[in-house]
């Protein structure tokens, strides 16, 4: 796992290596066991010790930089790789599972190999396919290809969207990173906002690709190549995954089916120089990784959890019980998250407004690893393949609940209300969740906005109402729910549980999930893997039919059945959990004044977004329990802090102290 970096000089001028040092400066935290710098014609600026220098080509000249985080072969694997023969230069960010078995057909084909490491097998797959050799890798990239003999460069990034690529083209240069840090470090590189963005941001709770918060920076989108030539920009889209229904319609060969994949997907990620262990959270999703790396590793197996003192939100009790299960050399650690002190830190890594507060955890227990090991499998993705959030189940009675008259779900919803102000918290949670459904069937008969109801921050309403009108008028120039819409309308889904999980894969995974799994993990130089995102595993649970997924208010059915010889009932029982903190009662207690402090201060205001007015309304209404607006402050609050950091003076090249 690395960073990767690099500049194209369009316009003849040489590459500014100080630049190009300044970009791989702030991608250390991605690879902390070294770094690499290529340069393809002009240069200036001062040597750096190692520099590999190649062919140009169309008059350009090229930078590559690397950070390495060493995985696989430590000691010949190292960055920029480059083909003596042809002058091909690569910088690749990722793990391709599969690069024994591509080794072994290349070398058939002629190919001869110097090293033993991933990296080139990947660059004698391009050379072998070009462009198209990135749809024989499984596994999660993001890498950049410099062809001399082409004349081009060659940019790709994985299927599901794992590996972040950024990427930034004017007139005279181009520029790409692993993250947007690096390409504002970069002198000439304005920070100036896209407000379409921040809008789509305070709905979403992140800013959709291909844009990005910055006018002038784009996100390369899962399962996309693209070439720079003479030509100028040339992207197109490699693969999709695809819900048609496939041939296997018996439940007990789909569970035969999904163990083989499975178990190979995690077979697969425990190749590893380096120790290697997993996140276990007491979830299914975690849970069955772990028992199937028990069941395939010689030795035991690592793991680690973190724990809360707020019991809601303490997991350790179900984690234990999948370590006890299966001997594992389990590690946890209760932590008092200090938000104060990991706020700016977060911000400064996440590069763009992120409003997800369960980045928070995420860093913590990615912390907690690395200080054991280098590589971690998680159970992302499980429940976007086997159908696991509770809003899926909520989506398909809907549609039977919109079949009823809206004054009636209006009135039930109200009736939810008012019975849950006596019970516990766990009670109101579930009620609250009833009213939230019955409320957006009452409110619209379209689909997609039901949707964004479950999973948005603010909707055009409260947005309207937070945002000054000056900002409005940019902020919504365009409907926040375009994005959505689009998505809903490309997918080739035919059933709506299908329909909401493409949605999922194509908006929320990549864009939220996985973007929060990265940074976090790679903030502390941690390799997260994650075997429900292998695109085998996914294609073929998207092939199955959906009453394996969501069977009424059940979700993850073929799982559960699959895992049900292997994991505690406690855990295969329990309803689904997200892993979160107690931000809300933070609030309301400890973190109250530093939310004041931050939204209304008068450098946060004179940044001319929010009604100061709307802004108290909200904080007051949280504070005394008439609403929960925790998500809401929470992406409020991220907001400010990451704009002090990127907006009011030049990004710094270290996170905050």
């Amino acid at each position: 796992m690395c960073g990767i970096c690099g500049i194209v000089q369009l316009d003849g001028a040489p590459v500014d290596l100080v630049d190009l040092a300044r970009m791989t400066l702030t991608l250390g935290h991605r690879g902390p066991d070294g770094v690499g710098c290529f340069v393809a014609g002009d240069w200036t600026g001062p040597e750096p010790p190692g520099l590999i220098q190649g062919r140009a080509a169309a008059g350009w000249s090229v930078g590559l930089g690397h950070t390495r985080l060493a995985i696989i072969d430590l000691e010949t694997g190292d960055q920029p790789m480059v083909d003596p023969a042809s002058g091909t230069a690569i910088v690749y960010n990722g793990e391709t599972y599969n690069y024994r078995d591509l080794a072994a057909d290349l070398a058939r084909r002629g190919s001869a190999f110097q090293t033993t490491s991933d990296t080139e097998v990947v660059l004698r797959l391009y050379e072998e396919y070009g462009p198209r050799g990135v749809e024989f890798m499984r596994g999660m990239f993001a890498l950049a290809v410099w062809d001399p003999a082409a004349g081009r460069l060659f940019l790709a990034r994985d299927r599901m969207g794992q590996k972040p690529l950024w990427y930034a083209h004017d007139e005279s240069r181009f520029l790409f990173a692993s993250e947007a840090k690096a390409i504002l470090a970069c002198a000439g590189v304005t920070t100036d906002i896209d407000p379409v963005a921040l809008g789509r941001y305070l709905t979403y709770g992140y800013v959709p690709g291909p844009g990005s918060i910055f006018e002038g920076l784009r996100k390369l989108p899962p399962a996309h190549r693209l070439v720079l030539s003479p030509k100028g920009l040339a992207a197109e889209r490699y693969w999709r995954l695809s819900y048609a229904p496939g041939p296997i319609r018996r439940e007990a060969e789909a569970a035969e089916a999904l163990e083989t994949e499975l178990r190979e997907a995690v077979r697969l990620r425990l190749v590893s120089d380096v120790p290697l262990g997993a996140f276990l959270s007491g979830g299914i999703d975690s849970s069955a990784v772990v028992a199937l790396m028990a069941e395939e590793s010689p030795g035991r197996v690592e793991t680690f959890s973190i724990g809360f003192d707020e019991q809601p939100f303490n997991e350790t009790p179900f984690a234990r019980a999948v370590a006890e299960r299966y001997r594992t050399r389990h590690t946890e650690l209760f932590v008092r998250p200090d938000a104060l002190e990991i706020l700016p830190r977060l911000a400064w890594h996440y590069g763009e407004p992120f409003g997800d507060s369960s980045a928070v955890p995420t860093y913590y227990l990615s912390r907690l690893t690395r200080a054991h090991v280098t590589v971690a499998l998680n159970g992302d993705g499980g429940d976007e393949a086997c159908g696991g959030y509770i809003r899926y189940a909520g989506m398909l009675l809907g549609r039977r609940l919109g079949r009823l008259p809206a004054w009636l779900n209006r009135l039930t919803a109200g009736l939810l209300a008012a019975a849950s102000s006596p019970l516990g918290a766990a009670a109101r949670a579930r009620l609250a969740y009833g009213r939230r459904l019955l409320d957006s069937v009452a409110n619209s008969r379209e689909e997609v906005r039901r949707y964004l109801d479950y999973v948005g921050f603010f909707d055009g309403g409260a947005l309207t109402r937070l945002l000054t009108p000056e900002a409005g008028r940019l902020v919504l120039a365009e409907d926040p729910l375009d994005y959505f819409r689009r998505a809903w309308s490309n997918s080739r889904a035919e059933d709506l549980l299908h329909r909401v999980l493409d949605l999922d894969v194509n908006t929320y995974l990549p864009e939220d999930l996985l973007v929060k799994v990265d940074i976090a993990s790679m903030a502390v130089g941690l390799e997260a893997r994650s075997p429900f995102l292998d695109h085998r595993v996914a294609e073929l649970m998207a092939s199955l039919p959906a009453r394996f997924k969501v069977r009424g208010l059940t979700g993850k059915v073929l799982l559960k059945r699959l895992m049900r010889d292997r994991l505690p009932r406690r855990i295969l029982n329990r309803p689904k959990k997200g892993f979160g903190v107690p931000v809300g009662e933070w609030f309301r207690g400890r973190l109250g004044g530093h939310l004041e402090d931050m939204l209304l201060s008068r450098r946060a205001l004179d940044r001319g977004w929010f009604e100061a007015a709307a802004l108290r309304g909200l904080i007051e209404e949280h504070r005394r329990g008439q609403r929960n607006h925790t998500e809401r402050l929470w992406a409020l609050l991220f907001l400010e802090h990451w704009a002090r950091l990127y907006l009011d003076g030049p990004p710094p090249l270290e996170p905050p102290a």
